[in-house]
């Protein structure tokens, strides 16, 4: 334990950078709470979405690599923003001309479209909650209405009544003149309509803890600031809650950097340090366009579970936080290939090595064998020339190439020649462009070809390699890659393919050798 813990103490790792970075709070003294808080947030006005995936996992693995440098307990708080009112009708859900008839309500106020749950926010809470548990985040989860209502929120409510000035000060700098006018950090609920009112506060009360405010009639209420008749404006709100649950580290989208200075300064305001925080860079969709989850554009996290593992999109999260990436399907293959190269490369590295390895944090240091005898992109492309339809088709070329394989002791193999299957079929299939060869080219094919089928030399791939590589080399190819990508354009209908004497074990010496004459003849193209 020493030695990991010596290593984890100077890893480069992002997460025990950040992790240090936590430590650091607590050099001189241990948290008075009796524990180090993580906290991620939730806006419930939408189901759970890729990114909610990301920011949990992310935060997950800061939490357990301060674990491994630190003695101090953590928690991990996934707190729910099911207070906001609700500022338009989703697209989609059912019922939504009901919904338009509580606009403005809590989530927590509007009934539930999909009729299962107390309300809607109720039920995208228990989504969000089945959404986690299902990968197995260890959490605790927090609703901002039951936060307000029930007094937890109650005594920094009333502190920001006291230091009122202090925080309009902040949030006055940051807005535009004619919103300056009106702005108040205080949303008041109506007793009457349950609505979340953007008035102007008349005035704030800090003895009564109470704010005085004109409803949209005109008329006079005066409401006490405690038990969730009102509720903070979502930037005070941010720095507001940092400061009531004593929370150290938490990390957000870099549209929030440009206001992490006003929650931080509001936080201390409230009488808290501003808790260490970590800015990740936002997904593209194919086209480069920020991802939306209102547009739905990019990937959804079931989307991508059907073409691969859970593991494969954690290890794309991993990858590069800072980093803006493109999220859309045609990175799940390289994102599976790269996984299980990690995995392999695992138990032979030291422990400097194995901080940095992705797979130590997806699998919090537990980590399993990779059983993928055969690469993703190796697999797409047997899909490709088998006319595969399901992963049974897959496996009796498999059981050749590798035959002591089968779907019970290579279950992630099995899962990846489905997912092969599926994959190929929605994507590769459609895009597949074969061309004729030209005359160089067809000599080099009619060549390897003949080779092939003198070819006695059994399935090892780099024998079989060391052979195609030949056959370039004597027909002139140069670069060599010419030749490769010839082989993929005319017999694989793809500008990229795999190690060619690995697709040629996998396939078969005899397939192979039948699908060059398919090319040769033209029926292909």
């Amino acid at each position: 334990m020493s030695q990991l813990r010596d290593a984890a103490m100077t890893s480069k790792a992002w997460p025990f950078e950040e992790a240090r970075r936590v430590l650091k709070r607590y050099e001189n003294a241990p948290p008075e709470k009796g524990h180090v808080l993580f906290e991620t947030g939730y806006g419930p006005s939408g189901l759970p979405h890729i990114g909610t995936f990301g920011e949990v996992l992310r935060t997950t693995m800061i939490r357990r690599a301060f674990e491994v440098i630190s003695d101090i307990p953590t928690r991990l708080i996934c707190f729910s923003d099911d207070m906001d009112g609700m500022r338009k009708v989703p697209g989609n859900v059912p019922n939504r001309e009901m919904l338009a008839e509580h606009l403005q309500k809590p989530l927590t106020s509007v009934p539930d479209p999909f009729e299962t749950h107390e309300s809607f926010g109720h039920h995208n809470n228990a989504m969000l909650r089945r959404f986690l548990d299902t990968f197995g985040f260890e959490y605790e989860f927090y609703s901002a209405t039951e936060f307000y209502r029930s007094g937890a929120f109650d005594a920094v409510l009333l502190r920001a009544c006291e230091r009122y000035d202090d925080i309009m000060k902040v949030m006055l700098k940051s807005l535009r003149e004619e919103r300056q006018q009106t702005y108040s950090i205080f949303l008041p609920v109506h007793p009457e309509t349950g609505r979340v009112l953007y008035v102007p506060i008349k005035h704030v009360d800090a003895r009564e803890g109470t704010v005085t405010f004109d409803d949209e009639d005109g008329r006079k209420w005066t409401l006490p600031v405690t038990g969730g008749q009102v509720k903070l404006q979502w930037k005070p709100d941010f720095g507001a809650r940092w400061a009531a649950l004593g929370v150290d580290f938490e990390m957000y989208g870099k549209d929030h950097s440009t206001n992490t200075p006003i929650y931080d300064r509001i936080c201390e305001i409230l009488g808290h340090p501003a808790p260490e925080h970590f800015t990740y860079e936002l997904f593209l969709d194919d086209n480069g366009q920020k991802i939306s989850k209102s547009s739905g554009n990019g990937i959804s996290i079931d989307e991508w579970l059907a073409y691969a593992s859970t593991e494969s999109l954690s290890y794309f999260m991993y990858q590069k936080p800072k980093t803006a990436k493109r999220l859309y399907f045609d990175v799940i293959p390289r994102a599976v290939d790269e996984y299980h190269q990690q995995l392999r490369a695992y138990p032979d590295q030291d422990w400097e090595k194995r901080l940095a390895n992705p797979v130590y944090h997806i699998h919090e240091g537990d980590v399993p064998e990779s059983k993928m005898v055969v690469p993703f992109s190796m697999l797409l492309n047997l899909a490709s020339v088998s006319h595969a339809e399901d992963r049974e088709t897959m496996w009796g070329f498999i059981r050749r190439y590798a035959p002591e394989a089968s779907p019970e002791t290579h279950p992630d193999l099995d899962a990846a020649a489905g997912y092969a299957v599926r994959y190929y079929n929605d994507f590769v299939k459609p895009a597949k462009v074969f061309r004729a060869p030209d005359a160089k080219e067809r000599a080099a094919l009619e060549d390897l070809k003949g080779r092939l089928q003198a070819w006695d030399g059994g399935l090892d791939p780099e024998e079989l390699q060391s052979m195609v590589f030949a056959v370039g080399k004597e027909h002139g190819f140069e670069p060599l890659r010419d030749w490769f990508k010839a082989l993929y354009e005319v017999l694989l209908g793809a500008s990229h393919g795999p190690r060619f004497g690995g697709f040629i074990a996998l396939y078969g010496v005899n397939e192979t050798v039948a699908l060059i004459d398919t090319a040769l003849e033209g029926e292909l193209v």
